[in-house]
Parts: structure tokens; sequence; C-alpha cells
């Protein structure tokens, strides 16, 4: 593997951009998934995403970010931007607020003799400075660029000056993640040159308005290129489920994952991925748009590793439907329960075989693995609103089910008339 970013050569997904025509009333993409597969989600923990309060009147506890008001920003992001106008002073004014992320994962690897040996590889990407609590300052960057097992990463701020980071959240569904440097290990200096970044709002982005992509392209340090925004909303497929992204003709390149996409303000309005890229299109790049991104990263931001004890429990066997699968068999895209577990927090909610779950806490949840990834950063007792598509008269409706998530103790007292390997799956 060479020195570039790993989304270069592992986990840049090859897919040229194509409208998926709509089937009934969902779209078909082409994904590696074919098949359903079956999980029981019966155990794991739960964090839902961050609401925005409308004014802040106390200080939350030391390891939470405040955030602010109803526009959803992140604690700590400015609210103006100095120098508007000139894109080189729009640029001088941003580039403290990205940095460069450099990651190492150590593969096992096979011989022609089938003898295995560890090898190291690295990668390279961007982050967005978005936030800070007291003990930490927070990045946000893509899930694909710091993906993998004991993964080490560390970061390059605009001064040249290096820290070690840990990742504090992750969410492969909707390839965000979110990196913690300890403010303890940066000296003042550096403390005193970088900024938190204006966040902006994507919604309000207008095609054929200026976008700027400032990121570590190539892993050879922060550079910029210019261009417009060409389409918004653009269903952009991908292995396992598609995304709806900005498209640029900015040139977003190898090493540019993680960094920001900004309007002639300076305001971020999108995360950069070189993940959707494609060799066979010109001119195309995509961003993941900030509107969409910010109550994921707020939920990242907060997220809290809990005890197995501590965990939520829902209690129930799932199957994926994919939008393949679904178009297929008009269906909804999520996650359709094969089983409910008799006295279990699905089963109090009202939820029953047939239901699809799509959301949680208005997060999309499109897969088994997504699922349990949401799961797996919840306390048990925490309500949560599950959001289920159900049949009736022959066409699926929307229902809202208030899930009060148990204990993983409740999974053993709730074992009797069900198959250990129901259980264990």
């Amino acid at each position: 593997m060479n020195n570039y970013e790993r989304d270069n050569v592992q986990f840049e997904r090859k897919e040229q951009e194509t409208e998926s025509p709509k089937k009934g009333k969902y779209k078909t993409v082409k994904l590696l998934v074919g098949s359903l597969a079956c999980g029981v989600l019966l155990g794991a923990g739960f964090s839902g995403t961050q609401y925005i309060s409308q004014k802040i009147t106390q200080q939350k506890e030391e390891k939470n970010v405040e955030l602010v008001d109803e526009n959803k920003k992140i604690e700590g992001a400015t609210t103006t931007v100095e120098n508007e106008g000139s894109i080189s002073l729009v640029v001088e004014n941003v580039m403290p607020s990205i940095v460069a992320i450099d990651t190492v994962i150590n593969q096992d690897v096979e011989t022609f003799w089938g003898e295995t040996y560890s090898q190291a590889s690295e990668g390279s990407g961007s982050g967005i400075i978005i936030g800070e609590n007291k003990n930490e300052l927070l990045i946000v960057t893509n899930n694909h660029v710091i993906a993998g097992d004991d993964v080490k990463v560390s970061v390059t701020f605009y001064d040249d000056k290096k820290a070690e980071a840990t990742v504090k959240g992750a969410d492969a569904t909707s390839d965000l993640a979110v990196i913690a440097i300890d403010k303890n290990s940066l000296s003042e200096d550096t403390k005193g040159r970088i900024k938190i970044a204006t966040l902006g709002d994507s919604n309000n982005t207008k095609v054929g308005e200026v976008a700027i992509a400032i990121g570590n392209a190539l892993g050879s340090g922060q550079s910029v290129t210019v261009g417009y925004i060409s389409a918004k909303d653009r269903e952009v497929m991908m292995e396992d489920s598609s995304m709806t992204l900005l498209q640029t003709d900015a040139a977003i390149n190898p090493g540019n994952s993680g960094g920001a996409l900004l309007n002639s303000l300076g305001e971020v309005i999108g995360i950069n991925s070189v993940k959707y890229a494609s060799e066979e299109v010109e001119g195309m790049g995509y961003a993941i748009p900030i509107s969409d991104a910010i109550p994921i990263i707020n939920e990242l931001m907060n997220r809290e590793q809990l005890a197995v004890s501590e965990q939520g429990y829902l209690g129930v066997v799932g199957q994926n439907v994919t939008e393949e699968n679904g178009s297929i068999y008009n269906m909804p895209e999520g996650i359709y329960v094969a089983n409910v577990t008799k006295g279990s927090p699905a089963d109090k909610a009202g939820m029953h075989v047939g239901n699809i779950i799509v959301r949680i806490n208005d997060k999309k949840i499109a897969t088994l693995e997504a699922l349990q990834d949401t799961l797996t950063y919840t306390r048990k007792g925490t309500v949560v609103t599950i959001t289920v598509m159900e049949l009736e008269d022959g066409e699926y409706v929307e229902k809202n089910l208030e899930v009060t998530l148990g204990s993983k103790s409740e999974l053993n007292s709730s074992n009797n008339g069900q198959s250990s390997k129901n259980i264990r799956e």
C-alpha cells in the first residue's frame, strides 16, 4: 500500500454515477450485498442523537460538548467569517481549522506459502476542527479514513505541529467519525493558532454557487481547489446502501477525504469524500451535506463507552432489506423484523413481525450493522423513538414507537422457549 490515504487503494468505491430509476415507491441501487442477512439484536447499547436546545443555561458535564441553538451548530463554531469575498482571504481564514490526518494499521498478510506476518499499512486524509470541551479538541472526518482495528491516528495542524488522536465515535453508514486530541498535549502556540470551523447550512446552498475544497490532497499537505456546486441531493450508490450528497466540480483527490467544502463566505457546507469518486467520470466530486451531518456529529462527539451490563437491549430478530431487494418485493429499505421476543422492550412498545425498522431518533437505519452500531452506545433505560414501516391495505405506512430499552440481563431471563441459535445470532 502506498503512503496516500486508504480510500485511494483500499476503501475507495469506484462506481460510475447513475440515476436510479424508481420502481414503485422505492429506488434500486447496485449493491454488493444481495441476500438477506439474519441476526439477533438482543443486546447492545445505544446513544441517541443529541437534540439542540433553544438556549443553553448551564454547563454540561466536562466530558460533553455544549451544542448551540436552533441552527444546530457545534459548540465553539464561529458565527462570523472574517475577510469575506476574496477566495484567497477566505482560505487564509479557514485553513487553521483544517488538519491533515495520518493513520497506521497493522494487517496480517498471508504469503504464497501460507505463512502470515504483520505489515503496517499507512493512510492519510483530512479533518475539520468542529468543537472542543474542557479536555479535548474535536475533529470530524470520514469514517473510512480512520476505519480499522487498532488504528493509530495522528494529526498535523496548520502550523505543522503534530499530535496523537483517539477515535471518539464513528458511524460507517454515514461515513462520519469524530476524533479527539488531548488539549494538554498541545503547546500554547498551537492552541493560539488553530480555529474552530464555521458551519453553514447546506440546505440553503444553490446550484452554481462557488465551492472551495480544502484538504490534504495526495497526502502532500493542505491544498485548495475551486469550482461550483454542480448538483444537490445527488443519490450516489455504494456497496450496501446509498447516500444523498452534494456534487461539485471542485477537484477532490485522494487525501481530501474528511476535508471541508466551503461556500464563498468560508462556511463549511460539506465534508469531502473520495470514497464516492469514479475513474469513469471526470469533474464530479462529492461531499456529505453538513446539515445532514450535524446531528450525527453531535451524537458521535458525546458517545460513551458502556460496560456490557449497562448496554441496552431491544429484543428482535432482523433481516436486511436492501434497496435492490426492496424494489423486487416492493418493500422499503431497512430491517425486516422476523421475530419479536415476548416481553421484550420491542414487544412492549408494539413492534411486531413484518415491521421494517428504518430510523432511530431521526437517524436512518438501513442495515443490521448500522442498528447494532447505533445501539452499542445506548444505556439501558433510555427511551428512543424507533420509526417502522408497517404494511396496511397493501401499502407501507410510517409509525413511530417509543421504546424503553431494557438491559442485557433481560436477555437471559427471556430466553425460555427460544432456540439457542436465535439467541446467539
